[in-house]
């Protein structure tokens, strides 16, 4: 119930609180940051530098600075799937740094057609993008290397617009419509923004690109009117994340699959978030029927573990569309950075990770299950309109907050006894640790919130 981990000072006279200024003065504020200063981790711990004098034995010591320690619930926004500071990949990145980092795409280089190789093989072995589970590589399936999640979903529009160009029966430029969902995020570039519907983050760069809908998510009334022979690309997320970690239903997919075949636009996956065993399975589709497989599935998060990488897994009759210079990128497919993913996508595949991850997962479910009926009061729950908590899929899980700054709030005391978690859509609190979780890890975790919810359900009854 007690603050064990303060947040610091930006304006105290002390040797953290003055770099945090100095940073802060040379570094556009396009973050709303705490003031915590970060400095390693290691598996799900994360590790802030502090002032001696606000030492307490909770603290650790390393190399003579002091220390706290958090227990890291994010796995920076779902990207550090194997958790901080692993072993393996940092031997790789050290042999690999000093063997080739950069060699740019006009010559080949051995990993990143590796890494593709790999992807294009694990697919064919979990399922995915039309492929049944375990069927055998008839090399069907293509990769594109970026860097980035919204890159690869930016390759992944200019890919359905030049399908369009090549398949449509109508004029030069009439099939180019694009369409995404409400609570959508794609990411902040241009051609991504368009298709996240947010007004905080696309009004103050509009005009965008033009010829986009948006749908309701999970709705499939309009899909008819939505998706029409004008529509080159339908772009969704099988799981939304920061819109609020809300699953699309099989049966919204399926209408999807079914209309775009039927007008001949492609449908892409964003699983960005949602993918790479986030949700138990290789792609987080792999589970489903294959009609309701997509054409394009984007990724990059987990990739290659912190490294900056994205990548497009797609179907041979979209890479038959695309020719030399048609897209392009100067850091794509990286020796570094492939042979990394490359390591980091065989070891998310192994058995004992799944095993681990599911069990570690049913955990959380439960855990949260229970918090919500010790606190009916601050926790939301609506089967009927999808926002019941807890929700979503693996280790992407969310649960609503009746009040939507509650949510805000739990993070900040959460923070403020050891434990990071983030917030996703407008009330929920977001639980994406990293896949090696374990049930000690998942029980204190959840300790700790159920201690902030008590806090702040003495809050909401003294009027604070």
């Amino acid at each position: 119930m007690d603050v064990t981990h303060p947040d610091g000072k930006v304006d105290a006279v002390s040797e953290v609180s003055k770099t945090l200024d100095r940073f802060n003065n040379a570094t556009l504020a396009t973050y709303s940051r705490p003031a915590v200063l970060l400095t390693r981790g290691k598996g799900l711990d994360l590790f802030a530098k502090i002032d001696e004098k606000d030492a307490t034995s909770s603290t650790s010591s390393q190399e003579g600075v002091a220390e706290r320690q958090y227990l890291d619930f994010s796995s920076g926004i779902a990207v550090n799937s194997l958790g901080h500071a692993d072993g393996q990949i940092a031997d790789i990145a050290y042999e690999q740094a000093n063997r080739l980092v950069h060699s740019s795409n006009l010559f080949h280089n051995e990993w990143s057609g590796e890494l593709a190789d790999r992807m294009v093989s694990l697919t064919f072995e979990h399922g995915g993008l039309g492929v049944e589970k375990g069927t055998k590589n008839d090399n069907s399936l293509k990769v594109f290397l970026a860097n980035s999640g919204t890159e690869a979903n930016e390759a992944a529009l200019k890919f359905a617009r030049k399908y369009a160009m090549n398949t449509a029966k109508t004029g030069p430029g009439e099939k180019s419509g694009l369409v995404s969902f409400n609570n959508a995020f794609h990411g902040r570039t241009m051609g991504a923004l368009s298709m996240t519907p947010n007004p905080k983050y696309q009004a103050p760069f509009a005009p965008l690109i033009g010829n986009v809908k948006t749908g309701t998510y999970n709705s499939i009334e309009d899909i008819n009117t939505l998706i029409d022979d004008k529509t080159a690309g339908v772009l969704v997320e099988p799981v939304q994340g920061e819109g609020g970690i809300f699953p699309a239903s099989l049966e919204f997919l399926r209408a999807l699959r079914r209309r775009c075949d039927e007008v001949g636009a492609l449908l892409m996956f964003d699983e960005i978030q949602c993918g790479l065993m986030r949700t138990g399975t290789l792609w987080c589709h792999s589970a489903l029927p294959t009609d309701a497989h997509p054409d394009l599935v984007t990724m990059a998060k987990p990739l290659a573990n912190g490294f900056p990488i994205g990548a497009v897994l797609m179907r041979q009759k979209v890479a038959d569309a695309i020719t030399v210079g048609d897209h392009g990128t100067t850091f794509g497919g990286g020796p570094l950075t492939s042979r990394i993913a490359h390591h980091v996508l065989g070891r998310l595949t192994e058995p004992t990770l799944l095993n681990g991850l599911q069990e570690s997962s049913q955990l959380l479910f439960n855990r949260l299950t229970q918090m919500r009926q010790h606190f009916p009061d601050l926790i939301a729950h609506d089967e009927s309109s999808g926002k019941h908590s807890p929700r979503g899929k693996g280790l992407l899980v969310g649960m609503s907050l009746k009040e939507p700054s509650h949510a805000g709030r739990v993070l900040k005391l959460a923070r403020e006894r050891g434990l990071i978690i983030l917030s996703a859509g407008s009330d929920a609190l977001r639980f994406t640790p990293s896949l090696i979780v374990n049930s000690e890890q998942v029980n204190k975790a959840c300790d700790i919130v159920e201690s902030c919810l008590l806090v702040l359900q003495r809050e909401v009854a003294e009027g604070k």
